[in-house]
């Protein structure tokens, strides 16, 4: 089925020297950009993961090179993301996106990669929060309770898909997943990404899912001695916490949106403070 788009859907894999979002970084990263129109465009970036502290090339963990054949000798000549960054930003803008399992882990890694350009003082005109994110996996679980490879051989036909563990192939499966779902449960499934992006499950206020919006779409934490209390109680009550947690080692984006909380519950206090004002009077 094709699929109906408002705007472009930006379907995305990567692959990458390890599995921790602070520490490790993207060496493969693919996109198949799906239009309105039905036009197609696909690009494939091979990168050196790139230790911004250490100014050197961050290894490859043997575990995941074992898993996608990257090794560091691979990567020796390729560019940074730091250097691709305008290209990518260029791919993503005005695009709802799509992946397989990525609102877990690669959506927050892209977006680590991101915020750690911007931490060199480059703007990077790319808000990952804007756009709407359909994650095919959890269709299927919803749906058919397993991996990409299952999900391939369920829904096109019964075999493997060449290059599994490669990001194009993966990106590409995934793409093909999609629209086989959307045949398969026309009842269940509107062909229509905010339908479609519904089945992510919990509203996360950061990538790595540490904020999240409770039953009342308020940010609230998920993780740690303050889970289940909103920021704002925290804030009220805790106000180091906010220190904690941008000296801690959390990803780039959490940091960001806790800071972000932080300066709008500040001005909601000068303005509790000077009669809805917003700090206009006298400080002293």
């Amino acid at each position: 089925m094709k699929l109906n788009l408002k705007r472009p859907l930006l379907f995305f894999d990567i692959e990458s020297t390890g599995l921790s979002i602070p520490t490790d970084s993207i060496v493969e990263l693919s996109f198949v950009k799906v239009f309105p129109d039905g036009e197609e465009r696909t690009k494939t970036w091979r990168l050196k993961p790139w230790d911004y502290e250490g100014k050197r090339q961050r290894p490859m963990n043997p575990d995941a090179s074992k898993v996608n054949g990257i090794t560091d000798d691979m990567l020796v000549d390729c560019p940074t993301f730091y250097e691709m960054s305008d290209e990518i930003a260029s791919w993503l803008r005005d695009s709802d996106l799509a992946g397989f399992n990525s609102s877990k882990f690669d959506l927050p890694m892209l977006a680590e990669e991101f915020e750690r350009v911007r931490l060199t003082g480059k703007a990077v005109d790319v808000d990952l929060h804007e756009p709407q994110m359909v994650d095919v996996q959890n269709i299927y679980h919803a749906m058919e309770p397993r991996n990409l490879r299952a999900a391939y051989r369920f829904y096109c036909g019964g075999q493997d898909f060449e290059n599994a563990h490669t990001a194009e192939a993966d990106t590409l499966a995934t793409y093909e997943v999609l629209k086989a779902q959307l045949d398969r449960y026309p009842e269940q499934l509107k062909n229509d990404v905010g339908q479609l992006s519904s089945f992510v499950g919990k509203r996360y206020v950061d990538f790595a899912g540490h904020i999240i919006l409770n039953e009342n779409g308020e940010p609230t934490v998920n993780f740690g001695k303050h889970k289940g209390k909103t920021v704002r109680q925290v804030f009220r009550t805790d106000r180091s916490y906010f220190a904690w947690v941008a000296n801690g080692s959390f990803p780039l984006d959490t940091k960001r949106q806790f800071a972000v909380l932080e300066e709008k519950y500040n001005r909601e206090l000068l303005a509790e403070k000077f009669g809805g004002h917003g700090g206009g009077g006298r400080l002293f």
